[in-house]
């Protein structure tokens, strides 16, 4: 995302074509929360399905509020110090003109702070994705205020604000790889440190209870990330734009097939949630880097994200610790994969001239990136880790192991996901082996049985 580059050496003029443009990418990516909400909502077990739905869905609610009140002043206001900005005008969005322009750009201000505001609220809900089975709906409401207050909008502004540290020191972030993969992959980590594993986990079977809900999160997140990304170069006046969305398509396609690839060779079939965790791995990892790269070293970097991430997923039972739907082996790892190759594959002749040691730079950008990967991921993780500590103490931040058993969405919201009361009896088919996490990789083959419906 370029704040502050002007696209023009003439004072820029309102444009109804770049300004209707970026209300449809604003509209593409406010379509990836439910998405993401389904694609989350699909790979939890069945009693979990509501929940898992309503944490992506309230982050609709509180953030949309929070930013209209002071986030879009503390991400993109006037700098203070190089790590929050702040400007009166914009809280409450009330001091701001219909016309008046973002500045440097072709776009009103009202039309940036729109777009911004569907980044806010997708990158606190990448996060449930991590805690499934096992949190209070009224804590990760808390959770959600204080997280979007205390570490996305300060975050966004050192990467994207005029003034912010990392935006000065060239850090390249085109569309989120720092502010959104990377931020909400690590806070993941921190939170799931502090409260712990579900019940059952390595123990008891918890599968996807319905892929297609999967392949079609995954569609609709596929979907509205030609908005996240082409639309975060603000207007389509130098092809930059076009650029990233080539390879927004070209990294996601590469990474799929990497990821079944992988698969295929170690466990010896192609899957559909395998083909649904490649493409959002692409994803992610372009996001950063595809305005930078050329068609082929997206290429370069969907394959490399989509094997490295399909290992990192399995990372979570080496290790012990339980990140329910793989934010962390996806989106942290995508993330930081995808910011530290621009070090590699810049050509400088997209979003600016900085050049990876592929191209003849040096190693000049990598350690800047390196500076930017490093800074968020600790502040990310440490800060959330702090928030869920204390929500914890305060509130409670798990309902109680009885209530996760019996199904959190029963018990938060007096609610099942789906009616089977009228369907008559019958058998229906359940997994009983026992076999870790929601996907197949590192995985046993799933032994079926019969069971009472």
């Amino acid at each position: 995302m370029p704040p502050g580059i002007t696209l023009a050496a003439d004072t820029p003029t309102l444009s109804a074509a770049n300004t209707g443009f970026m209300l449809i990418c604003s509209a593409l990516v406010m379509i990836m929360t439910p998405g993401l909400a389904f694609f989350y909502g699909g790979m939890v077990r069945v009693k979990s399905t509501l929940n898992m739905l309503m944490m992506s869905f309230i982050s609709l609610g509180i953030v949309t509020i929070l930013w209209v009140l002071y986030g879009f002043s503390a991400a993109f206001g006037t700098d203070h110090g190089s790590l929050i900005g702040w400007s009166s005008d914009y809280v409450g969005l009330s001091g701001i003109g219909l016309t008046q322009l973002w500045d440097g750009y072709t776009i009103p201000i009202y039309v940036f702070a729109v777009f911004q505001l569907m980044f806010a609220i997708i990158t606190p809900a990448l996060i449930s994705g991590a805690l499934a089975d096992r949190v209070k709906f009224s804590a990760w409401a808390l959770f959600i205020t204080l997280w979007a207050t205390l570490v996305y909008f300060p975050v966004a502004h050192w990467v994207w604000g005029t003034g912010g540290w990392a935006f000065d020191l060239g850090v390249i972030d085109f569309a989120g790889g720092t502010a959104v993969h990377i931020n909400a992959g690590a806070a993941a980590l921190g939170v799931i440190l502090v409260i712990g594993k579900r019940v059952g986990f390595k123990k008891d079977p918890m599968r996807p209870h319905s892929l297609p809900l999967v392949m079609l999160g995954a569609g609709l997140l596929w979907f509205g990330w030609f908005g996240f990304n082409a639309g975060s170069w603000l207007g389509n006046d130098d092809g930059v734009g076009a650029l990233m969305f080539v390879n927004t398509q070209v990294a996601t396609a590469a990474a799929m097939l990497a990821w079944l690839i992988y698969e295929k060779i170690r466990h010896g079939a192609c899957t559909t949630l395998g083909a649904a965790s490649g493409a959002v791995a692409g994803l992610v990892a372009i996001t950063p880097s595809g305005g930078s790269c050329s068609p082929l070293g997206a290429i370069a970097i969907g394959v490399i994200a989509g094997v490295l991430c399909a290992m990192a997923v399995g990372l979570k039972y080496r290790f012990g610790y339980d990140d329910s739907l793989d934010v962390v082996g996806v989106h942290l790892v995508g993330g930081v994969i995808g910011s530290l190759l621009i070090g590699f594959f810049a050509t400088g002749g997209g979003q600016s001239d900085a050049q990876g040691l592929f191209y003849g730079g040096g190693l000049t950008q990598l350690w800047k990136q390196l500076a930017g990967v490093g800074a968020v991921l600790a502040y990310s993780l440490v800060v959330s880790a702090i928030l869920a500590f204390l929500i914890d103490k305060a509130i409670g931040m798990r309902v109680s192991e009885d209530d996760e058993v019996s199904g959190i969405d029963q018990v938060e919201h007096a609610e099942t996901a789906y009616d089977f009361s009228g369907a008559g009896g019958g058998t229906v088919l359940r997994s009983a082996a026992p076999g870790p996490g929601p996907g197949p990789v590192d995985e046993p083959a799933a032994q079926i049985k019969k069971v009472d419906a």
